[in-house]
C-alpha cells in the first residue's frame, strides 16, 4: 500500500520566509486525552521571534546526496522532501562519510513515498545517528518518523514539529480503517523498534491521526519532551 506523509501546499505557504518564522499558535488536538497540556512547563520564550538575517552563511558543503548535505565527515543537515530515492541517497552518504554520527534537520516536509520514508529510518537507526532540529528547523509530515529513527533525539525550543494523518492510494486515511487493520500495526510496530513503548507508540500514532491529511497539529518540542519523544538542546 502506498501512503503519503507530506505536509498539503496550502500548510506550506504559511511557513516562515528566510530569515524569519510566522507567529502560530502551537495547537494540540487528539482523539483521546492521552496528554494532560495542562502539564507541560510552557515558557513565554516558546513564541515564535523574528531571527536575525545578518547571520553568516553557513560553510559550503563537502558533498550532497539528494537532500542531504554534508557539513564534515560526522554530521550532515537534510533539506528536502523523502521520496523513493532517498534511502538510496542517504545509503551512498554513509558509504563516502563512515563515520557519519549526526543528521541535523532545518527544512524537512515530510514523505512523497511513506514506504520508502520508513526503510530511511530504519537505515539511520541502524547507523546509530542522532537527529537534531536546531532553532528555526522544521520538521513536519512523515519527516517527523524519521526524526524518531534518531540513536538520540535532540530539538531546540525554537524548532516546529508538525504531524498529520496518513493517505492511501484510494483516498482512505487511517481514521477510514478499522482499529485492527495490519496498516495500523505496521506503525506501532515502527514506534516500538525506534524505542517507544507500546504506550507511548499508541499515544503518539492516536496523536497523528488526529487530524486529516489536509490539516496538521503544530507541536512544540516541549510538548514532545513531555512525551518522552526528545531532549531538549
Amino acid at each position: 500500500m502506498s501512503l503519503l506523509r507530506l505536509l498539503p501546499l496550502f500548510a506550506l505557504l504559511a511557513l516562515a520566509c528566510p530569515g524569519r518564522i510566522e507567529a502560530r499558535e502551537v495547537s494540540l488536538t487528539i482523539l483521546d486525552p492521552v496528554i494532560d497540556t495542562a502539564a507541560i512547563p510552557w515558557r513565554e520564550e516558546l513564541s515564535w521571534t523574528e531571527f536575525d538575517d545578518t547571520a553568516p552563511e553557513a560553510p559550503p558543503a563537502l558533498a550532497s546526496f539528494g537532500p542531504f548535505r554534508v557539513i564534515d565527515p560526522t554530521s550532515a543537515e537534510m533539506i528536502g522532501v523523502i521520496d523513493s530515492r532517498t534511502p538510496g541517497q542517504f545509503a551512498a552518504m554513509l558509504r563516502a562519510y563512515p563515520g557519519m554520527a549526526t543528521l541535523h534537520m532545518i527544512e524537512c516536509p515530510g514523505s512523497e513515498d511513506d514506504e520508502a520514508n520508513l526503510r530511511l529510518a530504519r537505515m539511520l537507526r541502524q547507523a546509530r545517528i542522532e537527529t537534531v532540529v536546531p532553532a528555526g528547523g522544521s520538521v513536519r509530515s512523515g519527516a517527523v518518523e524519521l526524526f524518531l529513527a534518531g540513536v538520540r533525539r535532540r530539538a531546540d525550543s525554537r524548532a516546529e514539529f508538525a504531524v498529520h494523518s496518513w493517505r492511501d492510494e484510494l483516498g482512505r486515511e487511517a481514521r477510514d480503517l478499522p482499529e485492527n487493520d495490519p496498516v495500523h500495526r505496521e506503525y506501532l510496530d515502527f514506534y516500538r523498534e525506534m524505542g517507544l513503548s507500546e504506550d507511548s507508540a499508541r499515544r503518539f500514532y492516536a496523536l497523528t491521526n488526529s487530524v486529516s491529511f489536509d490539516d496538521a497539529v503544530y507541536l512544540a518540542p516541549l510538548q514532545l519532551a513531555a512525551m518522552g519523544l526528545l531532549d531538549m538542546l
